[in-house]
């Protein structure tokens, strides 16, 4: 049955994805605000919430190994193979702010998340926990991209042409479409998670490895169908953004608002595999500032580097 419901899993997240895109992408031309922003807020929030969901559900739990190693693993697979697939399909355009601004935020996320984690190397202390007050502090640093982002929006209304009745875009029908979408990606992200870990459970794995593959994969796939689906209908700055929103919104809001409901304790594996999601994030901006733009080339060796990784992390475990 568990298979079965895999399946109905991929299905509702596909399909999710194909009405999420839609939506937002004409969302965006009625707010008369790029798509890169789209794809950085509505369209990240959207299809960070299965991450949003495991990881508040895992620390409750007590199930921190999952809980850190879903936002970590994620993030790797989002890098990798969601940027790698996307741009294979078709080459990604990279705006200058993005370069400038976004990825940047990115890595200075990731680099305050190995700060705050590092209690033993840093501190002294017998463990490294997460605290309440880490999470505050991951939650402010949302709060200040944020800022950027809204801010970003209404210079970028300014400039815009409105759309023209011509278009045949309307609010009513775009926002029904976006909603069910992001029902489907988060139900169907759901199914996927519960089922695929269930089966890797029965086969012996173990919590951390289950926590970085098989939960991290199944909660990035709605920003893999996503993002590819954005490709695919030619949306390159949503797919981009999707990523770039995404990977800021699981560290600064799944970690952040994991960790201010209840502490979590840090598995020394992870730190070895936060330092990886920093290299590779330093990569994709290099990759970036290659012509504005991550190509067929870069894609596959993006794609490489994370089969590279799974090999690891299965021998190490």
């Amino acid at each position: 049955m568990s298979y079965v419901l895999l399946i109905v899993g991929f299905i509702l997240l596909i399909k999710g994805a194909d009405f999420f895109v839609d939506g937002s992408s004409n969302i965006a031309r009625l707010l008369r605000v790029p798509p890169i922003l789209i794809g950085l807020t509505i369209v990240a929030l959207g299809t960070s919430s299965p991450e949003a969901t495991v990881s508040i559900i895992a620390a409750f739990g007590g199930n921190a190994d999952v809980a850190v190693g879903n936002v970590v693993g994620s993030n790797i697979f989002n890098i990798t193979v969601v940027v790698g697939l996307a741009a294979f399909l078709f080459p990604l355009k990279v705006q200058s702010e993005t370069i400038k601004k976004e990825i940047p935020f990115t890595m200075l996320a990731s680099i305050v998340m190995l700060v705050l984690m590092s209690d033993i190397a840093l501190q002294g202390f017998s463990s490294n926990v997460l605290t309440r007050s880490d999470g505050i502090i991951l939650l402010l640093f949302l709060s200040i991209f944020m800022y950027y982002v809204i801010e970003l929006g209404l210079k970028s209304r300014q400039n815009a042409v409105p759309v023209s009745s011509s278009q045949n875009i309307s609010w009513g029908k775009n926002i029904v479409i976006t909603l069910l979408g992001l029902i489907a990606i988060i139900f169907g992200g759901d199914l996927v998670v519960d089922n695929g870990t269930k089966i890797a459970y029965s086969l012996g794995m173990s919590e951390t490895l289950v926590g970085l593959t098989i939960i991290a994969i199944g909660t990035s796939l709605p920003e893999l169908v996503t993002s590819i689906s954005a490709a695919l209908k030619k949306e390159s700055e949503i797919a981009l953004g999707n990523i770039v929103g995404s990977n800021i919104f699981n560290i600064l809001f799944v970690l952040g608002a994991s960790s201010a409901i209840t502490p979590i304790a840090v598995n020394e594996k992870v730190f070895i595999d936060v330092v990886i999601m920093i290299v590779l994030t330093v990569v994709l901006l290099l990759f970036s500032r290659t012509g504005f733009r991550i190509g067929k080339r870069e894609g596959v060796m993006l794609a490489a580097a994370y089969v590279i990784y799974l090999v690891y992390i299965i021998l190490r475990n």
